[in-house]
Formats: structure tokens, sequence, C-alpha cells
């Protein structure tokens, strides 16, 4: 790998300001019926989607098609892991395929250096910018996974996440395989919105206001939002299973990819150190039991991720130094969850093994032993 493109990565930290995300993207749709959306009237689904949602101004609807896509999701991010875990879960391995970028980059996007001669074998192009390019010249906004580009054109389509993997569960329907599980239970949607709202603002999001502050002041409000969310899902957790009940729901999914990386990352990257995820029991039980089941930690690769945060954010780790901890051996450790009753996938089963060319390197997960 060749550690010169990354001499120039940018800055996450606005001094004297709270980390404010910028939650604009190509909100652009692939749907199962196009002109039913055009002609639905609503609106899109905003920061955490809607599987009702309609078009945005100026979004574009384009159809559903097997083979014609690529979701291009790099394995470091928290966003674009979501991405990898319902597309696994549904079955949508042969419907779209994937490109997995390498967890470092520069200021331009993720590169495709993971792929033999640094290009994605399907796209042709080294940096993801390049298929933002294709599509937009001008654009003007970071360029994030996950992302889905149109292979015919090479053009990407959207990278608004939070309602691609709502779009997978609704509108890839004819494509899950048997068995797929219900990640968006009918009629449940408004029970579980406020869940996975306060979710996103506070935890997934709440751990890069702490490690993002510009300010000592910004820093504590962030600390104190995030820890009263973690308290707030250990009481949640600890008479249920999961969030919404007996089965893994999408809820479960926008959860679980910050929980997997908080003690290698956020407790000691981003500061948010109260406690370390293993100290927190409810919580460090209920991560295990999603870790362990089939589509959720056998997507993770714990040495990208580390390389991501601890290299990539030069202006909160200027060294670049890589930790060694923590031992992850404990991940595979019985989480006793069961006694709670339940069953993961519902009426439906598990996933079949990995598809062959998307496994986690060994020695990157317990679970694939070096």
């Amino acid at each position: 790998m060749n550690e010169n493109r990354y001499s120039t990565r940018g800055a996450y930290v606005s001094h004297g300001e709270e980390f404010t995300r910028d939650t604009n993207y190509i909100d652009d749709r692939i749907v199962a019926h196009p002109e039913a959306v055009r002609a639905s009237g609503g609106e899109g689904g905003g920061s955490i989607g809607d599987p009702e949602a309609g078009l945005s101004a100026g979004a574009q609807v384009w159809p559903v098609e097997a083979g014609r896509y690529r979701l291009v999701a790099a394995r470091a991010c928290p966003w674009a892991n979501r991405a990898l875990i319902v597309r696994r879960l549904l079955g949508l391995e042969e419907a779209i395929g994937v490109g997995l970028p390498g967890p470092t980059h520069d200021v331009r996007s993720w590169t495709f250096d993971l792929d033999p001669g640094g290009r994605d074998p399907v796209l042709g192009t080294e940096w993801l910018q390049e298929n933002f390019f294709r599509r937009f010249p001008d654009y003007p906004r970071g360029i994030t996974v996950p992302a889905i580009v149109d292979i015919p054109t090479g053009g990407v389509v959207t990278n608004d996440y939070p309602q691609m993997t709502l779009d997978f569960s609704t509108q890839w329907r004819q494509f899950h395989r048997a068995g797929a599980p219900d990640l968006l239970p009918a009629g449940r949607w408004e029970e579980m919105a406020p869940v996975i709202k306060r979710i996103f603002t506070e935890v997934n999001n709440g751990v890069y206001r702490c490690g993002f502050a510009g300010s000592q002041e910004a820093y504590d409000e962030a600390y104190q939002r995030l820890w009263t969310a973690m308290d707030w899902l250990e009481e949640r957790l600890a008479g249920q299973r999961y969030l919404m009940g007996d089965t893994i729901t999408e809820a479960d999914i926008r959860l679980f990819t910050t929980l997997v990386r908080f003690d290698p990352v956020y407790h000691g990257h981003f500061k948010c150190n109260r406690n370390k995820l293993t100290e927190m029991p409810v919580l460090w039980a209920y991560a295990r039991d999603l870790f362990q089941t089939p589509g959720f930690g056998d997507t993770i690769d714990f040495v990208q991720i580390k390389r991501h945060y601890y290299i990539v954010h030069e202006d909160i780790n200027p060294t670049g130094f890589v930790p060694q901890g923590p031992d992850l051996a404990n991940w595979l450790q019985a989480h006793g969850r069961e006694a709670l009753g339940g069953s993961p996938f519902g009426s439906g089963t598990a996933p079949g093994p990995v598809r062959a060319g998307e496994e986690v390197a060994a020695g990157h997960n317990p679970l694939y032993p070096g």
C-alpha cells in the first residue's frame, strides 16, 4: 500500500464549534415501481429514512434490476457496515454486487487499494470520487460510503445510507433469499422510528460529536448525551432480547455497528471513556449475541476499523499510530441472551456461508483466526 497518497486527509474538527454532520446526500432511490413512487407526492425519508418515503425535490427514481448496480461499502465505516449486514441478511448478494474500498483515504475519497492494480474490478475506477464525478462533474460534497453505482454508466446513483437499507428490505423484496428475516415488521415503523432516531442522534452520531468536538463545552455536552442514551439502552435491553422485542430488526443493525466499534475506537480515540462496552453487562451481552449471529460478526474487520479511524483522523491522532488492543477474543464468549427468549430471525432462517471473495481476512476478526 502506498501511504504517500494519504498525506492530505483533511480536517474533522472545527475549533470552537460542535460537530455537525452534513446529512445532505444524493437522495435518488432504486425502487420496484418507479412510476408509483413518482406519483406518490411523498417526501424523502430524512435523517433516518422512511419505508414509506416518496421523493425529495429534484431526486430521481431508478428501477430495481438485478446485476445493474454495485454497492460500494468500506468495511471500516459504520454507515456502510449497515448496508453490508442488511444485504447479507436478506440474501441480496447475487442481485447487488459489492465493491470493498480499503480502510484509509485521502481528501479525494475512498480508494479501491485492496483490489489488484488498485482498481475496482467491475467499475474500473481507482477512487470512488471518479464515480461521483461521472454523474455530477462538479459534485461539491464529501464522497461517502455506502454508495450505489450504476454499472453501465459508472455514475453514482445514491449515497443516502439511511434510506438505502430500508429500500433493500422493501423495494428489493423479489430478490430476497428464501427465509430472509423481516427487518421492518408491518405496522411497527411508527414505534421503531423514535428508537432509531434516538440511536442515530445520541449514539451513532453521538460518538462523532464527542470525537470531533471543537470546544470543551461541545465535548462535555456530547459526552453527557451519549451516556444518557447508553444507559437508556442498557435499561431497555435488560428485559428483552432485541430492541423491538423477540426478533432482529433494522434498529438492532443500526445500533450494532456503533457498539462493535466502541472499545476498539470510540472509547479512546473519540474520548467516549466513561466506561468500556465490556463494563456494561446488558449492552455487552447484547452486542456479543448479535456478533455471534450469522450476518453480523462475519462482516466485521477490526483491523480495517482501527486503521481507518487512527490513520485518517490526523487532527485528533497526529502520530497515525494504530493501537494493538483491545483483545477481541471475548467477542466469542457465551452471552446468555437466549434466556430472554425470542429468535433472531423470527420465522425466517439464518443466511448461509459468506459468499466466496467476500470473507473477512484471516486474523482480522476472532471468527476468522489467523
